[in-house]
């Protein structure tokens, strides 16, 4: 069994990122400047040298008066001096450090910039010609370029270490900011899976978290519709349930009783047996539905000639549409499309779309079941001679119960599924449906467009989507 390890806050985690990637540009600049600065000091110690090299070449005597009494220059950086006479003789304390090579430099006219040792300690040296011929050297101990060093390389610790802090008060402050929305719209997020409607997750912060916050407001909104619709479905059902059970055990009652008896109980009996199959009908409705949103639902794939299929369902609609005096009709073409789907599928779902259209076409009025080849598969229309729909009823139209719910008392209406169980049968079969509110015979128009399946599909098929237009 494994262990879930305890998480840390995004707060902490972006303040630890934050501080270690500052630590890192902290010590990788530290050692870049630690080398430049001494490379710097030194070309900087050097060049005043040379300065002050070159202004006691420019009076000789200042330097030889210097060189007759063997000082050194004053000043902090004990700075040793050495004159190069025109004869190529070398004098002065630091004559020690001028070598062949740098005599003959300076006897040439060049100058010169070496490291060497002086007294046991290692020095800078610096020489320049002077104007009457021979050469003037400097040399200063390193110890004065290496303390030169040292402050300004404890001048950098300062904001090193001052960047290292900020980096990481800044990502104290963006992980604060990036926390909190996070933590408030977890909080929402929380309360929505607790059943709290209604909430408004503030879309602050950065873009992310204030897309997240508006996702989660949008999911709050989705939530209660969809409750809403479901509340609506369920006192739907309950209505179209109570109705024939009320009427059975009314009767189922009365004949208790004795209260219908002789030639009265055939009429009661047919009248329970039809309340009965009402209830039946809805019932099985509710299970088809069910079935399509299963995640199982299976569909036997094969070569299916659509001509044949809609032959088949025009020979169980005519005698169906000609008891209620409504003019049936079929067009198919003369060469019918020939597709891989599941036939016993489509069957149920031109069923359901004829029963859906005959149940509100008056005497009198067509009803056409269409059959055209589609670029992409096959076009099934089914067209009544209704009242037809108006375009809010267009867009709630595969919506469970929502036009029986709308047109009880009006016209008649079923149990308020067929429509539901058309679109989500329709998705099953990888088509869509689509409808108008007023067809070629002034009632509303179903139209079903059907791909061909591949025949390795016999679970669930791709889903479809509904237009509407």
């Amino acid at each position: 069994m494994s262990i879930e390890r305890p998480r840390g806050s995004l707060a902490r985690s972006i303040v630890l990122l934050a501080t270690a990637v500052a630590a890192v540009a902290v010590l990788v600049t530290g050692l870049f400047a630690w080398r430049i600065i001494g490379t710097n000091t030194e070309a900087q110690e050097r060049d005043q040298l040379s300065r002050q090299a070159q202004v006691l070449a420019r009076t000789p005597p200042l330097a030889s008066w210097m060189l007759d009494r063997q000082q050194r220059i004053a000043g902090p950086d004990d700075i040793s001096l050495a004159l190069v006479r025109p004869s190529g003789e070398v004098d002065g304390p630091a004559a020690s450090v001028v070598d062949t090579e740098s005599r003959t430099a300076l006897l040439s006219g060049g100058a010169v910039s070496a490291t060497a040792r002086l007294d046991g300690h290692q020095v800078v040296v610096e020489g320049v010609p002077t104007p009457t011929g021979g050469g003037l050297v400097l040399a200063q101990p390193m110890s004065a370029v290496d303390q030169a060093t040292d402050r300004m390389r404890g001048a950098l610790a300062l904001p090193l270490v001052l960047g290292l802090a900020g980096a990481a008060l800044g990502g104290a402050l963006l992980g604060r900011r990036l926390a909190r929305p996070l933590v408030t719209a977890a909080r929402a997020a929380h309360r929505l899976s607790a059943g709290e409607r209604g909430l408004t997750v503030p879309t602050a912060g950065p873009a992310e978290v204030a897309e997240l916050a508006g996702a989660l407001n949008a999911l709050d909104g989705a939530l209660a519709h969809s409750e809403n619709r479901q509340r609506d479905f369920l006192l739907s059902v309950s209505h179209e349930i109570r109705t024939p059970l009320t009427t059975a055990r009314g009767y189922a009652e009365a004949l208790a009783d004795a209260v219908i008896t002789g030639d009265e109980v055939p009429a009661a009996g047919r009248i329970l047996r039809t309340e009965i199959e009402r209830l039946e009908h809805f019932v099985g409705d509710l299970l088809a539905l069910a079935r399509l949103e299963a995640d199982d639902f299976r569909l036997d794939v094969a070569e299916v000639d659509l001509g044949d299929l809609v032959g088949e369902a025009a020979t169980a609609w005519s005698p169906r549409c000609a008891r209620h005096d409504v003019d049936f009709r079929v067009e198919r073409p003369a060469h019918a499309p020939t597709l891989t789907t599941d036939s016993i599928r489509v069957r149920q779902l031109l069923d359901g779309l004829a029963e859906n259209a005959l149940r509100v076409t008056p005497a009198g009025k067509p009803l056409v079941l269409a059959l055209r080849a589609d670029a992409s598969g096959a076009l099934l229309e089914v067209r009544d001679g209704g009242p037809g729909l108006t375009d809010d009823d267009v867009a709630v139209a595969f919506e469970r119960g929502a036009l029986s719910e709308r047109y009880r008392g009006v016209r008649p209406v079923g149990s308020g599924l067929g429509l539901a169980i058309a679109h989500r049968l329709t998705a099953r079969l990888g088509g869509t449906i689509t409808v108008r509110g007023h067809g070629p015979e002034g009632g509303a128009c179903f139209t079903v467009r059907l791909p061909a399946l591949s025949r390795a599909t016999t679970g669930s098929a791709p889903a479809g989507r509904v237009e509407t237009r």
